[in-house]
């Protein structure tokens, strides 16, 4: 696959390019925050029928440039570095797809930045950190028991994260949280697949400061382009009344929640996030722009 280091003025950012060159991009964010554009593998490969998918590591993130000064590790810079990627592809027009913390940049881009991509796809996120503030409780409610306790630690340790190995353990113990059925058969596949090179302190940083403190949800009618939000309707960390108040801000959103999914809707119900994503994007950038 071709790769590129993207110039966005202070530092450079990894994309991973896949797909035709004549069809539109679609800036794939990922989450974390620490994580990188192997969270997605290949489940997103099919649309590129559709799309050119830029994979993007985020800054200091990935195969990204590392140095980028801590003071720019913030939500505002790393939605204005979604601008900044789509000047360095010289793309006029093109959609934004952010999944979990990727899917606080894409909104945060959408509300700061109206009009600047034709097309926003938020998927397992929230318009607010107060979505958040009832993980500890549902920590403590965590079914089955057993996995309660590493799941529980593994939240805890991400202030303490210092090295790649030790993020890639955290995410080995929470990913059970991450998916409807906590015993899923497809976890171990996903981990394998979704290997990728981890950034301990951006996770150590943002998960000690409210993981960048999103709250947009008072200025979501500044949207101006097709919206279109994703929910997994068992979702443990960005829960779906999240994603219903983030569709019902935004002018002329559309909503879709998979009802078998938690966090992991592209892993969980592959073929119904495709089919859903696909005819968005379809409908809102065309091929031929």
């Amino acid at each position: 696959m071709p790769t590129q280091l993207l110039n966005v003025g202070d530092t450079r950012l990894f994309a991973d390019l896949r797909g035709p060159e004549h069809l539109p991009p679609l800036i794939v964010l990922h989450g974390g925050p620490g994580l990188d554009h192997h969270e997605f593998a290949d489940y997103l490969d099919p649309l590129t029928d559709t799309v050119r998918l830029v994979l993007l590591d985020m800054r200091a993130q990935g195969e990204s440039d590392r140095d980028a000064p801590q003071d720019t590790w913030t939500l505002p810079q790393m939605a204005a570095d979604v601008s900044a990627v789509a000047r360095a592809l010289g793309a006029t027009r093109y959609a934004v797809l952010g999944h979990s913390y990727g899917s606080f940049v894409a909104l945060q881009h959408a509300v700061t930045e109206p009009g600047a991509a034709a097309a926003s796809i938020v998927c397992c996120g929230v318009p607010s950190s107060r979505y958040l503030d009832d993980i500890p409780a549902r920590l403590e409610a965590f079914e089955p028991e057993s996995l309660r306790e590493v799941v529980r630690a593994s939240w805890a340790d991400e202030v303490n994260v210092r090295t790649e190995a030790q993020f890639e353990q955290l995410m080995v113990d929470q990913m059970p949280w991450h998916f409807a059925d906590p015993n899923d058969a497809r976890i171990q596949e996903y981990a394998r697949r979704s290997a990728g090179r981890y950034a301990p302190d951006v996770l150590r940083v943002f998960s000690a400061a409210g993981y960048g403190g999103l709250e947009v949800e008072d200025r979501l009618q500044a949207v101006t382009s097709p919206t279109l939000v994703l929910a997994g309707r068992f979702d443990r960390t960005c829960p779906p009344e999240a994603s219903e108040a983030t569709a019902a801000g935004v002018p002329g959103a559309q909503l879709h929640v998979f009802e078998q999914s938690g966090h992991m809707p592209f892993v969980e119900q592959p073929q119904e996030f495709l089919t859903v994503v696909r005819d968005f994007l379809r409908a809102a950038l065309p091929e031929h722009a």
